[in-house]
């Protein structure tokens, strides 16, 4: 169509009042376009080269003209308008991120498709971490060195022994731009074949002392991310350690199923040379270097608004690493055998528990008049008492008050016998002493609200633990003054589900670092039961949590942390200055971020949280022996299951497994139908007050003999909870418990039935 100087002026859109299109210089092509009332949806653009005058760039890009009339003709002038503008903005953002994560050094995507950075520290500093943990022998792996702290020369490891690199030849790959093994300089190591041997063959034996778990041997047999099963890895742990004592069967060589293993020292100044650098033949004698960019700290998740940390990081002296055979004493001075347990409110079956499968389990050696000091290291257990609410502080005599308590209860007051005072201590939790105790903390922690677990933050009275203890009366009387006694912040304890002690849960958060970084040892959630000797975890030197079910996350429920490490240092300066959070989920984020993850050994849940695959409906198809899918089954073993835990006993619940997790269910109590602590004639009064307690009938049954007691009264199928604690309530009349390849005779003999269980397992 033409112009016409007889048609209407158009409008702004080109279009005459009546709708008609108008042409002042037209090509037909367009014509034909403005008929259909259609623009092309590409176009073509040319682009000057510079230099080049005569030269241009052709590319075809989308018609925006186009995109416009499609998005109008659909949605309207406004609304398709808005969403042309939106895509757009889109699409400069996708290029944006993708350029960010493959066309930058730092490999990052941006926010808001990651969560926000948490690393404080440099590489540099980074660097010095991981030199430190190692050259203190921590790091008794192989594992590869993660390439992100770019370490140019392999550090020296006196933890492992030195092993021959095949020389290189003109096949072989060049090598990496950073070094990720270390140097082993450490002594050999002797891998043992335990079996029980006669006359004690009936029982499984005691572990070598100084004995160590290869945790690396044990990876590749249980790490569910190399789809293992948790039954195969409970077989694994089992035939290792020799557990299966009698019962081994035929099943071809199983040298590969060795983990334990003793040092020996004689080749410890011999070692095998292999250097930082390699020289290729094929590279013309060139060495392969690695060329550091320009920002030494490029592709660290730094936290944002926060400093680096000072550099250099103040470190302690390295610790000298010294075999179990070079040790003056049998106890390492430098790691002591301390089980950590923290506890709130009054003490229950869930604590008592928790000691009596350490006295079952462990080598305590409690039936000996003098303790072998000389040839044993003796463990202990520390239970952590935090007396009032979690946001209180204790008044100055909560010592005297917390034996006092100690002693009038019934699941308790047995632990206060002299034949537990070496193995057993109880300790005042207090909160102010012990954040002040902490190097890393005691400058800062009072401008933070330490009650933050993973993002949820609880604002607590500010009042309640910024000041010294010794001037503070008894807050925890104060605060339950003020409003309800069962409120979030009053709570001391979990008496329900719909009563959960949320503010208790979140100090024990931050409790097991502090712990285990002040005093060393091994920190156990109180849900927790032993169901070996941990004598060769103890061998282990390195740190260790384990894995949160099928996340590639941290569940701290077992933690061990050496003594005033680097890696406990690293944990509180950067929980510091990222809101003071220690819940799990974050830990994990601070270690992977910093590439810290292989000092903190995350180890498969099988061995210590058996069941948690199960839980979570995987493994299904061959799950270990329990078959607990739901963890409240624990308590209310299922009627067609209820056969297992009276026939197969403590033996047979997860047979290999250092321990067991029941995830919370403080409310339900282990034995329904004997809720008291079942010792004996030695504690017969304390049972009996928990009976009168139960039964809430002080004057008949306070002097209830068990022998008026009838089978008829017990319930008929036994929970796995009740098989669990009245085989552990029998430690208290064994005599000689450590019957395992050091003979029995005399008083053993009467009670050989109770050595099957008093054992490793």
């Amino acid at each position: 169509m033409a112009t016409s100087a007889y048609l209407p002026a158009p409008n702004r859109n080109g279009l005459l009042r009546s709708g008609l299109p108008v042409y002042s210089s037209s090509t037909a092509v367009k014509e034909k376009y403005a008929l259909r009332g259609l623009h092309p949806w590409w176009t073509l653009i040319s682009i000057r080269i510079p230099g080049l005058r005569t030269r241009r760039i052709r590319l075809w890009v989308p018609n925006p003209r186009r995109l416009h009339q499609h998005t109008t003709a659909r949605l309207g002038r406004k609304r398709g308008s808005f969403v042309l503008c939106l895509l757009v903005l889109l699409l400069v953002f996708i290029v944006f991120a993708f350029t960010k994560r493959f066309a930058t050094g730092e490999k990052q995507w941006p926010v808001p498709f990651t969560d926000p950075g948490t690393v404080v520290f440099t590489r540099e500093d980074l660097q010095r971490i991981w030199k430190w943990e190692i050259s203190s022998g921590h790091y008794p792996s192989r594992r590869k060195i993660p390439q992100q702290i770019r370490f140019k020369s392999p550090p020296i490891n006196p933890a492992l022994p030195p092993r021959r690199v095949p020389s290189p030849s003109e096949f072989t790959s060049p090598p990496e731009s950073y070094v990720s093994n270390t140097k082993g300089v450490g002594p050999k190591r002797i891998y043992l074949d335990i079996q029980s041997q006669p006359p004690t063959n009936a029982y499984p034996p005691r572990p070598v002392p100084g004995s160590i778990a290869d945790l690396d041997i044990v990876m590749e047999h249980c790490d569910f991310s190399h789809k293992k099963f948790v039954r195969d890895c409970l077989e694994v742990l089992r035939v290792g350690a020799g557990l299966d004592n009698g019962k081994r069967m035929r099943r071809g060589n199983m040298d590969n199923w060795k983990y334990i293993y003793v040092e020996r020292t004689d080749n410890a100044t011999h070692h095998e040379d292999f250097g930082s650098s390699t020289t290729y033949p094929y590279l013309n004698g060139i060495t392969a270097q690695a060329v550091d960019p320009l920002d030494p700290n490029e592709g660290l998740a730094k936290r944002r608004g926060a400093d680096w940390e000072q550099s250099p990081i103040r470190l302690p002296p390295a610790s000298q690493y010294q075999p179990y055979t070079n040790l003056a004493s049998p106890c390492d001075p430098e790691n002591l055998r301390v089980f950590h347990m923290f506890w709130t409110g009054p003490f229950t079956d869930k604590p008592y528990l928790a000691i009596l499968s350490f006295l079952f389990t462990q080598n305590t050696g409690l039936h000996l008049e003098r303790f072998p000091s000389n040839t044993t290291c003796r463990p202990q257990f520390w239970l952590w008492i935090n007396p009032g609410p979690a946001a209180a502080v204790p008044n100055p005599s909560a010592v005297k008050d917390m034996y006092d308590e100690l002693k009038k209860n019934p699941w308790s007051s047995p632990f206060l016998h002299p034949r537990f005072k070496d193995v057993v201590q109880f300790k005042i939790w207090n909160t102010t002493e012990q954040l002040d105790g902490v190097e890393e903390l005691r400058d800062e922690w009072r401008k933070m609200n330490i009650f933050n677990s993973g993002g949820s933050v609880f604002n607590i009275p500010g009042d309640n633990l910024k000041g010294p203890s010794e001037d503070i009366e008894d807050a925890s009387n104060k605060e339950q003054e003020k409003g309800d006694k069962d409120d979030l912040i009053n709570r001391t304890g979990s008496k329900s589900s719909s009563t959960y002690d949320k503010l208790s849960v979140i100090l024990s958060d931050l409790a097991r670092f502090i712990l285990c970084h002040r005093f060393g040892g091994i920190y156990l959630d109180a849900d927790t039961i032993f169901l070996r000797d941990w004598e060769e975890l103890w061998g282990w030197k390195g740190a260790f949590a384990y894995r949160w079910s099928r996340l590639e996350k941290y569940n701290t429920a077992v933690l061990h942390l050496n003594k005033n490490s680097a890696l406990g240092k690293f944990l509180f300066r950067t929980a510091l200055k990222n809101n003071f959070d220690f819940h799990p989920m974050t830990v994990s984020k601070y270690t992977k971020e910093a590439h810290l993850e292989g000092l903190l050994l995350r180890l498969p849940d099988a061995l210590f949280d058996s069941a948690w695959l199960n839980t979570e409906n995987y493994q299904m198809s061959r799950p270990p022996q329990p078959f607990i899918t739901d963890f409240a089954h624990f308590f209310d073993t299922p009627a067609s299951d209820s056969a297992a835990p009276q026939a197969l006993g403590f033996e047979g619940f997860y047979r290999g497994a250092f321990s067991y997790h029941f995830h919370n269910f403080w409310w339900k109590p282990f034995d329904p139908a004997r809720d008291w602590p079942d010792l004996g004639r030695q504690f017969a009064a304390g049972e009996a007050q928990a009976r009168a307690a139960l039964k809430g009938d002080n004057t008949k049954l306070a002097n209830t003999e068990a022998t008026d007691e009838k089978v008829e009264d017990d319930k008929r199928d036994l929970d796995w909870a009740t098989v669990l604690k009245r085989t552990l309530s029998l430690i208290s009349e064994v005599k000689d418990p450590i019957c395992m390849g050091n003979g029995c005779t005399g008083k053993t003999q009467q009670i050989v039935y109770l050595l099957m269980t008093i054992t490793r397992k």
